[in-house]
C-alpha cells in the first residue's frame, strides 16, 4: 500500500481509539459518582495495579508492554481528574526527582503543589489541602532518608503506594564548557552518588550544598560561573546547557519514594507493609522482635534504626515486610510483635511496585 493508504487507516484507527476513550470515560465518571456519594477514596491503588497487570496481558505486540503502561499512566490520570480534582504535593520547586516521581505515578492531569520541605508535604495532606504527596524513602546507594523516617513517627497518614524511580544526574549551566565552572550546586546525597565522577573531571570546582536539585538549577541558572547536578527535566524548564549526562557513578542508581494520603489498600497478593515500633528495654529485646517473623515465614526487605528523641540511646525500628496487614500469616505475626514491642503502629500496606 502506499504511504496515503496506510495513513488513511491509522485515522480511521485514530478515531475509533478516541470513541472507546471517551466511552470509557463516561463510565469512569459514573464510579466517580458512586465513590463520593459512598465517601469512598477516588485514587485505588490495588485498582491501579489491576489495570496496569491486565492491559500488558491483553498486548501481543509490537507495542512493548512497558510503553503501554506509560500509555495507560496518562489515561488514568485523566479518569483520576474526571472523577474528583486531586491534588498531589511533592518536594518542589520544579525538576525535582520527586515531581518525577509523582509524575511517574499520578500522570499530568492531576494538580501538583510544590512544598520546600518534607515536613510541609505532611503538614499539606493532614491539612487536607492536598489529596496524596510523594516523598522520597531511601536510595539504593545513600540509604535511608531520614527525615522521611521522622515524619511517620507522629504522622496519622497511611503509606498507599510506593515508586521506584531510576536516577539519571546532568551537569548543567548557562555555559557549555566545564572549564568556565566555578561552582557546582546540587543536594549532598547527589555528589555522593556522583563522587568518582566528580574526581576525575570536576577537580578545583567548589561543590556547594542545596536543598534539591531543582533549587541547584536555578541559582545554575542565575549565577554566571555556577553549575548543576539535576534531572535532565531542568534543562528545559530553567534554560541550561547540558555539558555532561548520566555522571552517577553507577548505573543501578534507584530511588524509592512513597505515596501518603488516607487511602488504605486493599490485599492485591503481592502487598508490602511498613511498620515503625520501638523495643522494650531488656536482654535479647531485638532478637525478640525477629521472632514472630520467622515463626510466620515473612520476609523481611528493610530494618532501619532512629533515634526517638526523647530519651538517649532510646531508638525506633521501622520495619518494611512482604505481605498485606489482612493476610492472615502478617496479622499473627504483628499481633505477635506487640507482645514484644512498644508502640508499634502500622504505617500501611500497600501494593509493591
Amino acid at each position: 500500500m502506499k504511504i496515503i493508504e496506510i495513513r488513511k487507516k491509522i485515522d480511521d484507527l485514530d478515531k475509533k481509539i478516541v470513541g472507546l476513550l471517551n466511552g470509557r470515560a463516561k463510565l469512569i465518571t459514573d464510579i466517580g459518582k458512586i465513590k463520593r456519594k459512598n465517601n469512598k477514596s477516588i485514587y485505588v491503588p490495588e485498582r491501579e495495579r489491576e489495570v496496569y497487570r491486565k492491559i500488558k496481558s491483553y498486548s501481543k505486540g509490537p507495542i512493548p508492554k512497558e510503553h503501554l503502561e506509560y500509555i495507560y499512566r496518562e489515561i488514568m490520570s485523566s479518569s483520576l481528574a474526571l472523577e474528583k480534582e486531586i491534588t498531589v504535593a511533592f518536594l518542589g520547586p520544579e525538576a525535582t526527582f520527586t515531581q518525577l516521581a509523582a509524575l511517574k505515578k499520578f500522570g499530568s492531569s492531576v494538580k501538583y503543589i510544590e512544598c520546600s520541605v518534607i515536613t510541609d508535604i505532611f503538614n499539606e495532606v493532614e491539612k487536607g489541602n492536598a489529596d496524596f504527596g510523594v516523598v522520597p524513602i531511601e536510595n539504593s546507594f545513600e540509604g535511608a532518608v531520614n527525615h522521611t523516617l521522622d515524619m511517620f513517627v507522629d504522622s496519622e497518614l497511611s503509606i498507599c503506594s510506593e515508586i521506584y524511580l531510576k536516577i539519571a544526574h546532568c551537569l548543567m549551566s548557562k555555559s557549555k564548557n566545564i572549564k568556565e565552572l566555578k561552582k557546582i550546586y546540587s543536594k549532598s546525597e547527589v555528589f555522593g552518588q556522583c563522587r568518582k565522577w566528580l574526581e576525575s573531571n570536576a577537580r578545583g570546582i567548589d561543590l556547594i550544598e542545596v536543598s534539591s536539585t531543582a533549587r541547584a538549577a536555578q541559582i545554575a541558572a542565575e549565577e554566571k560561573g555556577a553549575g548543576c547536578i539535576a534531572s535532565k527535566m531542568a534543562k528545559d524548564i530553567y534554560g541550561l546547557n547540558t555539558i555532561a549526562s548520566l555522571i552517577e557513578d553507577a548505573p543501578c542508581n534507584v530511588t524509592r519514594f512513597l505515596v501518603i494520603g488516607e487511602t488504605l489498600a486493599q490485599p492485591t497478593g503481592k502487598d508490602k507493609t511498613s511498620v515503625v515500633f520501638s523495643v522494650k528495654d531488656k536482654i535479647g529485646a531485638l532478637h525478640a522482635m525477629l521472632i514472630p517473623f520467622k515463626r510466620h515465614g515473612i520476609n523481611l526487605t528493610k530494618i532501619e534504626s532512629r533515634p526517638s528523641k526523647k530519651r538517649a540511646w532510646d531508638y525506633y525500628f521501622f520495619v518494611d515486610l512482604e505481605g498485606h496487614c489482612k493476610d492472615i500469616k502478617v496479622a499473627k505475626a504483628l499481633a505477635e510483635l506487640s507482645d514484644v514491642t512498644s508502640n508499634l503502629k502500622i504505617l500501611g500496606s500497600y501494593p509493591r511496585s
